[in-house]
C-alpha cells in the first residue's frame, strides 16, 4: 500500500509533528507540504525552526511550500493541521475536488455528517463518510480526531462504558504545546497554572458524547451521559494529564476498573501507528507521570493510574502526548483507517 499524502499547516507545531511522524511511513508517501501565503514558495528548512527534539529529514527539508490549493497538490490524503478559523473552508475545497481529509482541526468535527473519529472507540461511525458524500455532493471527504484533551478522556472510558457511565468530571493540567509554538508566553507559564483555555471545557464535554454515541440511521445518536470539564494550563512542554471522576449505573470498584483497562484490546494491530497497548496501566501510586510516561508507545499510548475507588465509582489519572495521540498521531491513525477501508 503507497499512498500520496500532502500536509497542509505544516510549519506550526501539530504540522511538524506530522512530518515526524510519517517520515519513513510504511503506507504513506508526503508528495506536498503546503503553508500561508507568506511562506508559499519557500524551502521547508527555511519558512521556520524546527523544534521537534529529532532531526528535520534532509529530504523534507527541500520541498517547496505550496499554497493550499487542491488544484496544486498531488496527494490521495491530507492531513490538516491548520487552525480552526480558517481550516472549514480550505478542507471543503479539498473535498469538493475529490481528495479526502483527515483533520485535526476543530471546525468540523461536530458537524452532523461529519466522523468524528477514535478508531479504537467508534470506528463504525466511518459510515458517516458515504451520507456526508451523497449529501454534499463531493467526491471527496472530510473525517476529523477530536481535541488532545478530548482523547485521553474517551480513551480511558471506552472500557468502563460496559459498566453504565452516567457522569464524568474531569479537570485537565494541559501542556504549554497544545496553545502553538507562539500560543503561552514564558512570562504567563512559568511560575503559574493558568485555569482556562478558550473553547477547552466546550470541546471535552460535546465532542465525548458524539464519540460515545451509536449511528442511528444516517446520524450519531449522543450518548446520554453527563461531561463536567474543568481545564487547566500548566508549565509542561508535552502531555496531558487529567484527573477523572466517574460514576455508573451499575457496581463499579476499583478492582473492576483496573481489569476493564487491562483486557481493553480493540484489535487494530494491522494499522502501523496503533500501538501494542492501547492503555497502560500504571501500579505505582506517583505514576503517570509526564516526563517518564509520555512517550509510552511511541506517543500513541493513554498511561491511566492511581485508580481508586470513590463515593459512587472510581476516580483515576489519565495521561497521553497532546500532539502525537492527541493530534498528529490520531489524524493519522484515521487516515491508516480510511487506507484499510478503502476509502482512499
Amino acid at each position: 500500500m503507497n499512498k500520496k499524502v500532502a500536509i497542509l499547516g505544516a510549519t506550526g507545531a501539530v504540522g511538524q509533528r506530522f512530518i515526524q511522524l510519517l517520515d519513513n511511513h510504511p503506507w504513506f508517501e508526503i508528495t506536498g507540504l503546503a503553508a500561508s501565503e507568506r511562506n508559499v514558495g519557500k524551502t521547508y528548512k527555511d519558512t521556520k525552526k524546527w523544534r521537534l527534539d529529532t532531526q528535520l529529514p534532509e529530504e523534507i527539508g527541500e520541498y517547496e511550500i505550496l499554497p493550499m490549493d487542491p488544484k496544486k497538490i498531488d496527494a490521495d490524503l491530507v492531513f490538516s493541521a491548520l487552525p480552526s478559523d480558517v481550516a472549514g473552508e480550505i478542507e471543503a475545497n479539498f473535498a469538493k475536488e475529490g481528495v479526502a481529509v483527515s483533520s485535526n482541526a476543530s471546525a468540523n468535527r461536530m458537524k452532523e455528517d461529519v466522523p468524528l473519529i477514535i478508531p479504537e472507540v467508534n470506528r463504525d461511525h466511518i459510515s458517516l463518510i458515504d451520507i456526508q458524500k451523497e449529501k454534499r455532493g463531493w467526491d471527496g471527504f472530510i473525517i476529523t480526531n477530536p481535541n488532545c484533551s478530548t482523547i485521553g478522556l474517551v480513551l480511558s472510558l471506552k472500557p468502563l462504558t460496559k459498566f453504565g457511565i452516567e457522569e464524568v468530571r474531569v479537570a485537565t493540567m494541559q501542556a504549554v504545546s497544545g496553545a502553538g509554538f507562539d500560543g503561552v508566553s514564558s512570562m504567563d507559564i512559568l511560575d503559574n497554572v493558568i485555569p482556562y483555555i478558550k473553547g477547552e471545557e466546550e470541546k471535552m464535554e460535546t465532542e465525548t458524547l458524539k464519540l460515545l454515541g451509536n449511528m442511528d440511521k444516517d446520524r450519531v445518536k449522543p450518548a446520554s451521559i453527563k461531561v463536567s470539564a474543568g481545564c487547566h494550563r500548566i508549565g509542561v512542554i508535552d502531555g496531558h494529564t487529567e484527573s477523572i471522576w466517574v460514576s455508573t449505573n451499575q457496581k463499579i470498584d476499583a478492582k473492576d476498573a483496573k481489569n476493564a483497562f487491562l483486557m481493553f484490546d480493540p484489535q487494530l494491530k494491522d494499522l502501523p501507528s496503533e500501538p501494542e497497548k492501547v492503555i497502560f496501566l500504571h501500579e505505582r501510586d506517583d505514576r503517570p507521570q509526564t516526563r517518564l510516561d509520555r512517550n509510552i508507545g511511541r506517543g500513541m499510548t493513554v498511561s491511566v493510574g492511581r485508580v481508586r475507588d470513590d463515593f459512587d465509582g472510581i476516580k483515576y489519572i489519565a495521561l497521553s502526548h497532546n500532539t502525537i495521540r492527541g493530534a498528529a498521531g490520531a489524524a493519522i491513525l484515521n487516515g491508516e483507517l480510511l487506507a484499510r477501508e478503502g476509502y482512499i
